[in-house]
């Protein structure tokens, strides 16, 4: 019995090679490097990139543009398509931006209408931040200018991002939005913590994401889901440093969509502000944040490990005028555990005009590390229940 398993097992390995080799090799390759890029770390490589991008959009089929090990500097650039065919963008060497803030640009690198495409080959992408962080002062100016975020993706579906490595970005490191379908996996994106909105991956008015399987060290939110996005998975992911995972800012503005249906699974926080964060701003504007659940979650002297913030606030002054009217509900927190850097474990400061509605929290038992004595709940108009073990005490 055990040889049949093993012949089948070997058979459909066999197979699975035989079936998937027609498709690489009927793939056109377009190689950088026989367009005019060149690897000295200096010279802008956009016409080249451009050029082997569009010839490969264009060509019917599979297609690969295939960057080769070596240092390429490459300016602002957009990949647009449809395309006729599913591409590739194979990465395997190491893409670096201009230096200095490059004011006037929301993005470095960016996807815009693909559909079926896969960001893949071990490489990495060095925004430079370090030049462009002290021209940051969004802490103290309303009116600052935004740096580029290292690459995003527009309107891309049924596609795929793994195995890339994002080092020091301006801004965020990856934005998706208006995409549907995108499958994200073993990425490393890494920034120090004190360095200003380096958000990992932020998303926004999008569909059917899977994160999982990454590594994400930034000084912002590790992810950040934003207005409009429904049906995300996060799983497996290590945040820290950095804000943690967070749902919003919501609110801010005017016709803001809502947010539905998020799972955050079997993560690891360290050393992060926060953990699972849910923040919105005291505004009148309406929308609904509902359907989520976060489980089987290690904190590793997390700050704030389970955080619900209505009043968020980041820089005053606010002019808050209004409590919040994000409606918050349908939240479980299921089987949380590790250890708190604060003796505050659990705040849920929610909408005195929307309170939170049916929250549930079950088996949370978390540590404290500090000295201020036990741990804590802190919560304000909340409605819901709890089961199983809590630790700190349940104050809802």
């Amino acid at each position: 019995m055990a040889l049949k398993l093993g012949f089948a097992r070997v058979f459909c390995a066999l197979l699975s090679l035989l079936v998937s080799f027609p498709r690489a090799h009927n793939a056109k390759i377009f190689n950088v490097r026989n367009y005019g890029a060149i690897t000295d770390g200096r010279t802008d490589n956009r016409k080249a990139f451009l050029k082997a991008w569009n010839e490969a959009c264009n060509q019917k089929g599979i297609s690969t543009v295939y960057i080769p090990k070596g240092v390429y500097m490459l300016g602002t650039v957009e990949f647009s398509g449809p395309c006729k065919g599913p591409i590739t963008f194979l990465m395997t060497g190491d893409l670096m931006a201009p230096t200095g803030p490059s004011f006037g640009t929301e993005k470095w690198i960016a996807f815009r209408y693909v559909n079926k495409l896969i960001v893949k080959g071990g490489g990495t992408l060095d925004g430079q931040g370090a030049s462009a962080w002290p021209f940051n002062d969004c802490d103290k100016n309303t009116n600052c200018k935004s740096l580029p975020i290292s690459i995003r993706f527009d309107f891309v579906t049924n596609s795929r991002i793994k195995y890339i490595r994002s080092v020091n970005s301006k801004n965020a490191h990856i934005t998706l939005f208006a995409c549907k379908k995108v499958n994200v996996s073993k990425i490393e994106l890494s920034a120090p913590a004190d360095s200003p909105n380096t958000d990992g991956i932020k998303i926004g008015s999008s569909t059917d994401i899977r994160i999982s399987s990454s590594k994400i060290s930034t000084g912002d939110d590790c992810i950040a889901i934003l207005s409009g996005s429904t049906n995300i998975d996060i799983s497996y992911v290590y945040c820290g440093p950095g804000h943690g995972i967070s749902v919003g800012s919501l609110g801010k503005f005017r016709g803001e969509d809502n947010v539905k249906g998020l799972v955050v699974r079997r993560c690891t926080f360290s050393g992060t502000d926060n953990g699972v964060r849910i923040k919105t701003w005291e505004s009148p504007w309406r929308s609904t944040a509902s359907n989520f659940i976060f489980e089987d979650i290690f904190m590793d002297k997390v700050r704030n490990p389970i955080i619900v913030d209505q009043t968020y606030c980041p820089h005053t002054p606010c002019n808050q005028r209004t409590a919040s009217h994000v409606q918050i509900e349908d939240v479980t927190y299921r089987n949380i555990w590790g250890t708190s850097s604060s003796q505050i474990a659990v705040s849920m400061q929610c909408s005195k005009n929307f309170p939170c509605k049916n929250i549930v929290m079950k088996d949370i038992n978390l540590a404290n590390l500090g000295r201020e004595g036990p741990l804590k709940s802190w919560c304000s108009y909340v409605n819901g229940r709890v089961y199983g073990r809590q630790n700190p005490p349940p104050c809802f």
